[in-house]
């Protein structure tokens, strides 16, 4: 019952100060769930869904799709967790080696510290491009590489559709064991349809061995 009580007073209070004293109440002040505290004000910047109320998901993929680590992220932006993302992926394959991100996880000091762990990065930088960065940003690998990191969409669109878009349990440990779940589900999947793959492409040799000897 506390807990309700101090729901509305902070209600009564936020709005006698954006109706009364025309005050703009920050996005972290606001409660977005009664029943999900957890929730945050994420801005899309996108046409036609401009803002989705929720808790983003990072995750890392490696070049057969297979998703490697996943952070979901409470009151953090992608430049907090760059560094996080590759050290953990790195304990789980040590040979990762080359990252692409997308310029939102850059800043000065992400750059500099994922030097030492990659032997690669691809990190857009944000804002006015140097020489050196427009040089480094064009070089053939890292517009090919950049290319590449796009497939990673094909992941996010996988785990909406399965079940990731609207998460059913309460509470945040339910959150993320409701993510985690659902990502490792993903891997299974993927690995299904390379198994799926391989035996198709067995059973057409075959077949061409048939159609040879005949």
């Amino acid at each position: 019952m506390n807990n309700y009580l101090q729901h509305a007073e902070r209600q009564c209070e936020q709005i006698k100060r954006r109706v009364l004293e025309n005050e703009k109440i920050p996005h972290e002040e606001k409660v977005l769930s009664i029943f999900e505290p957890h929730t945050e004000w994420i801005s899309k910047g996108k046409a036609g869904v401009p803002v989705e109320l929720g808790l983003k998901v990072c995750i890392l993929e490696d070049n057969m799709r297979f998703i490697l680590h996943h952070e979901v992220m409470e009151k953090q932006t992608d430049d907090d967790i760059a560094v996080k993302m590759v050290t953990e992926g790195k304990k789980r394959v040590a040979n990762l080696s080359v990252v692409s991100m997308d310029k939102g996880f850059h800043s000065p000091s992400n750059q500099e510290t994922l030097q030492v762990h990659l032997d690669k990065v691809i990190l857009p930088k944000k804002g006015r491009l140097s020489q050196a960065d427009k040089e480094r940003e064009q070089d053939p690998d890292f517009v090919k590489r950049r290319h590449q990191h796009s497939a990673v969409e094909s992941a996010i669109n996988a785990l909406e559709i399965h079940g990731l878009d609207i998460c059913p349990d309460h509470g945040i440990d339910a959150f993320k064991r409701y993510v985690s779940l659902a990502i490792l589900a993903r891997n299974i999947q993927r690995l299904g349809v390379i198994v799926r793959d391989k035996e198709i492409e067995i059973e057409n040799r075959v077949r061409g061995s048939y159609k040879r000897a005949a």
